[in-house]
């Protein structure tokens, strides 16, 4: 299932989002904890530096599902509530947060560089169209993990609750099944056509 062409993807850009991660992901676990490596998009940090050593056409395709359209909405919010103080979407109110620590909100801007590392991936390697199965499947095994063993209140992924709130009209499990249906088809479907048809024009040129 992997996609490997050596003279794919440059070599600096391999070395420095490895910099990255060796600075990052400790820097989360000691502010944070490691729980926070449950969420979708830490998880999307991992395996595109995987991805990218690979140069695996299959697991950069499935994180530009992931990192593509929510990158898309954090910066939307943060932007807005930045410029207004009104969040329009909700989920990023800890970029906002004082006692949330000052390191942490800043790192949290590589939701803004993941989608432009996983879209060069994609012009450099093409797309692949399984990548909207086998992500939809990670995803839902993320959930259940989630779900099973990070504490509640953090509401990781929105297990407990849309948009970071914790919600209480369905049962938890109720909630959760809904939430594995609502991502793929919500997040991952619009992505995966937008660049199915992206790929098409370009192969028609």
């Amino acid at each position: 299932m992997l996609h490997q062409n050596s003279a794919a993807l440059p070599l600096w850009l391999k070395l420095l989002f490895s910099a990255w991660i060796l600075f990052w992901a400790p820097s989360f676990a000691l502010m944070l904890g490691v729980q926070n490596y449950f969420w979708l998009c830490n998880v999307a940090s991992f395996l595109i530096l995987v991805g990218l050593w690979w140069e695996s056409r299959l697991l950069l395709s499935m994180q530009w599902l992931s990192v593509a359209l929510v990158g898309a909405f954090w910066t939307l919010d943060v932007g807005i509530a930045w410029l207004t103080g009104v969040h329009p979407i909700g989920g990023t109110e800890y970029m906002f947060d004082p006692e949330h620590p000052p390191l942490a909100r800043g790192l949290s801007l590589y939701h803004l560089i993941l989608p432009l590392v996983a879209g060069f991936a994609m012009v450099r390697l093409g797309y692949d169209r399984l990548a909207l199965w086998w992500q939809t499947a990670l995803t839902w095994w993320v959930l259940l993990l989630t779900f099973l063993f990070a504490e509640p209140e953090r509401n990781i992924n929105w297990v407990r609750g849309p948009f970071g709130a914790p919600q209480e009209i369905l049962e938890p499990l109720p909630y959760l099944i809904m939430l594995a249906v609502a991502w793929p088809l919500l997040i991952y479907l619009p992505v995966h056509g937008a660049t199915c048809w992206l790929q098409g024009r370009r192969r028609l040129r």
